[in-house]
């Protein structure tokens, strides 16, 4: 019986309720090309317009099994599979955890630079002139244009030339007509870097048939006969002569050009000094090194490294690299923020050099795609970066480090919404390797799992070297505002920062809020200003003098006047970093001040020349949001002073009471990591409150006990998984009737199909900020065990309200165990 060769194929722009792997032909001219991993261009939907595609599987089947008509692959796009087998497992295992489609969750695992797009053009049908005089006036100047051009002309490039909106469909309508013709291309986001490099010619020899050589090309020529090869650009540099005699070689042939690909290196401008490659490790070090270093070597499994501030997690990581890489293993560590992988990029270039790749977004497309080839290639065999890393296309993985592993930087907020952390658990599994989740302040899952033995539980509970934990003052503010002082800043404070300066010692200010004033509002009426697309208050910044919006970026000239009562009563409050930068400078105008914020971070770069600037003790204060908060290390820092803390400690997240302890604990961290003794000042409204006394005393355990308590006794996590179904749509009344259709829906399948699934509904119910760039925003809570049947409930539900007309202005998406439920 006849066979056919069929490869399933995830297709990109697919809708979730109708996603999955579709079935194609391979023509034999194909089949050789045509392997999982490989990006091919098939025909999709009704009018067969031409998508890109991921090829999962390739399988034989009977002609009289495989459904008639089914479509063929149009062309095979990649030499190799970029994905190999684990990580097409793994895209698998994201669709089924994050209900994304199957393409997303494939596009996930390639860098952004390599990603194809389809490019459409067109061209015209020779036809004659009474049929071309009877085309409607814009048909006519579109067939026209295109048959003097001649050729294919980009769709684009068409439309805008005669003036079109990108949108426009009568091409498309000319192509039914046969009046002209359509061209698919799948194009790349960006290529590769290549160099002009020139050679001498194969077979040349300098004798007397040889063409004459003027003086010029006969250095050219030495040059070559001594190197080689170079660029075009070194031949000019080191003869001192211009490319037009390098070319004239070339019409002679006596050389030849070629290109070489070259990597987009984006520390290349950076010197990186070497580093020691001693490791001196504490008593406790060395016992901790020893014990991960022994589950690396016996099968691998989940470790939990729970360290001090300053204890030198650090060096426990160089040891473990250390190892990996004398072994030939591959190893991903990662970082919470962009801001914390200056220092630790300066610590690993130095150490392992070239073996080092890089990857978070502050890269551009093409140095992201150069690092990602890199280690595809073997040439890279450690990466450091943010989320993404996890990514990183490595044969053999040997350990993958999280550090600050409680962070929420690690969950993605955009689709597909996974965790870093789930796919490392994954990618370690699969490898046999090590997974070492680190931090000061671990969350209260990670650190209840080692409790209960799911990973083993090392401890670091003493700072490196001579180094101890800094002295805490705790300010109470009320009492600073019943002694006359309206700054935001104490006298305590103040007194503190100009001690430190008169010392020659450096400081670091936290403040998690940026901007000048965080609220503007009407004496007369009481309007407050807000943004006019979301139901949230605007900021007010100093430095573009306007108010903007921090949801959706609008922004409006600053103004004392109400828009609502034409009265000149508008009174602008709260703090943000600009105006604790304005106060200090008022109060300290000697003290060299550094703000670090979104706002001054944006440039590339600008982090590591920031950081480096201090480290250079080029200022005296650093004053920033969280991105100085935790991983620096300067051991010139002897003072920390944490502004406000009582907006985080108080928000009605039930992460909120963790997230201010481990905020706290880890800016406290930041003073006497050296040889020079710490001290830090925490200023409140409620210095009474116990998580604030904790973290003084950088209490975790003493935390732990009572947050998991209120966590059992409330059900909330280690106690379950949390998913939240989120609606939007431009009117609140069909997202508010959506929510309650979800609910409904949630109602049968948990008393019908999936009545052993126990879960708890809590809702529906308005998002904290109801509408985002005039989109409303409901939700539903779910308290649930995150297993197999649940999930399938839950994505029976994504595609039923997906397949419902009266729906479909409304979007609907679930995320399971989001890092905030509001």
């Amino acid at each position: 019986m006849p066979k056919l060769n069929i490869a399933k194929v995830a297709v990109e722009n697919t809708a979730y309720h109708f996603d999955k792997l579709f079935d194609y032909s391979i023509d034999d001219s194909l089949l050789s090309s045509a392997k999982p991993g490989c990006r091919v261009t098939v025909p999709f939907g009704s009018g067969n317009r031409q998508r890109i595609g991921i090829i999962f599987d390739v399988c034989e089947s009977s002609t009289n099994s495989v459904q008639k008509g089914i479509k063929k692959i149009t062309a095979v796009l990649d030499e190799a599979s970029l994905i190999n087998n684990e990580m097409l497992e793994l895209a698998l295992w994201i669709k089924n955890r994050t209900f994304c489609t199957l393409f997303e969750a494939a596009k996930l695992l390639l860098p952004s630079g390599i990603n194809l797009k389809i490019q459409i053009s067109y061209a015209a049908v020779p036809k004659d002139e009474n049929e071309r005089n009877n085309l409607p006036d814009d048909e006519r100047l579109i067939y026209d244009y295109l048959l003097e051009k001649g050729g294919y002309i980009k769709s684009s490039k068409l439309l805008n030339a005669l003036g079109f909106d990108d949108s426009c469909s009568l091409p498309e309508g000319m192509v039914k007509k046969g009046l002209i013709v359509r061209n698919y291309d799948a194009v790349r986001n960006i290529g590769d870097l290549n160099v002009k490099m020139v050679r001498l010619s194969h077979g040349f020899e300098d004798n007397e048939r040889s063409p004459k050589l003027t003086l010029k090309q006969k250095n050219i020529v030495e040059l070559l006969r001594d190197i080689g090869s170079a660029s075009v650009k070194e031949v000019c540099y080191f003869t001192g002569l211009t490319p037009s005699v390098t070319a004239s070689l070339e019409r002679k042939g006596i050389v030849e050009f070629f290109e070489n690909e070259i990597y987009r290196n984006p520390y290349g401008g950076i010197d990186f000094q070497p580093e020691n490659k001693d490791i001196r490790l504490t008593e406790k070090q060395n016992e901790v090194c020893k014990s991960l270093i022994n589950q690396y070597k016996h099968g691998g499994g989940g470790a939990l490294l729970f360290g001090v501030t300053g204890s030198g997690k650090t060096q426990v990581y160089l040891r473990l690299i250390d190892q990996a890489v004398e072994n030939g293993d591959g190893v991903i560590l990662m970082v919470p923020e962009i801001s914390l992988t200056p220092q630790t990029l300066k610590l690993f270039h130095g150490r392992y050099g070239n073996s080092v790749a890089v990857f978070h977004s502050a890269l551009s497309i093409g140095e992201r795609l150069d690092e990602w080839k890199r280690i595809k290639r073997g040439e890279a065999k450690i990466v450091v970066g943010t989320r993404s890393a996890v990514f990183a296309p490595f044969e053999k993985i040997g350990i993958i480090i999280i550090d600050e592993e409680q962070e929420h930087t690690y969950k993605s907020e955009s689709s597909p919404r996974y965790s870093a952390k789930d796919v490392a658990r994954f990618r370690c599994a699969k490898h046999g390797a090590l997974l070492l989740l680190a931090s000061a302040t671990p969350s209260i899952e990670s650190y209840a799992a080692a409790l209960k033995g799911r990973y083993t539980l090392n401890i670091l509970n003493e700072r490196y070297g001579n180094a101890i934990l800094p002295k805490v003052i705790t300010v109470d503010m009320s009492e600073e505002r019943r002694k006359g002082n309206a700054s935001s800043l104490s006298v305590t404070l103040v007194d503190e920062l100009r001690q430190n300066l008169e010392a020659g010692h450096q400081s670091i200010l936290l403040i998690n809020r940026r901007g000048y004033n965080t609220f503007a509002a009407c004496l007369d009426c009481g309007h407050v200003i807000s943004c006019p697309s979301c139901s949230i208050s605007m900021t007010y910044h100093h430095a573009n003098g306007r108010l903007m919006c921090h949801y959706c970026g609008y922004s409006a000239p600053f103004t004392t006047v109400c828009n609502d009562c034409g009265k000149d009563s508008v009174k602008y409050s709260g703090f943000g970093t600009q105006k604790i930068e304005d106060e200090l400078s008022q109060m300290l105008p000697e003290a060299r001040i550094l703000r670090m914020d979104t706002d001054t971070t944006m440039a590339k770069f600008s982090h590591e020349t920031k950081l480096k600037d201090f480290a250079d003790k080029k200022y005296d204060i650093l004053l920033g949001t969280q991105m100085v908060a935790k991983g620096l290390d300067f051991e010139n820092v002897t003072l920390v002073g944490v502004v406000s803390v009582d907006q985080q400690l108080y928000n009605d997240d039930y992460r909120s009471l963790e997230r201010t302890f481990a905020l706290l604990t880890q800016v406290v961290g930041r003073a006497g990591r050296g040889q020079y003794e710490g001290k830090a000042v925490i200023q409140t409204l409620t210095p009474e409150n116990e998580i604030i006394n904790l973290a003084a005393k950088q209490d975790y355990e003493a935390f732990f006990n009572t947050e998991i308590k209120i966590r059992k006794m409330l059900i909330y996590p280690p106690f379950c998984d949390i998913c939240v179904i989120n609606l939007i749509c431009e009117e609140e009344l069909f997202v508010r009737a959506g929510a309650k259709k979800v609910l409904e829906m949630i109602q049968i399948a948990s008393r019908e199909k999936y009545q052993n699934e126990k879960i708890i509904v809590l809702g529906p119910m308005p998002a904290r900020v109801l509408k985002v760039s005039n989109k409303y925003r409901y939700r539903l809570l779910i308290k649930c065990r995150n297993s197999t049947n649940f999930r399938k409930m839950i994505s029976e539900i994504l595609c039923d309200f997906g397949k419902d007309t009266k729906f479909n202005k409304v979007t609907l998406y679930a995320d399971i165990n989001p890092e905030s439920i509001l």
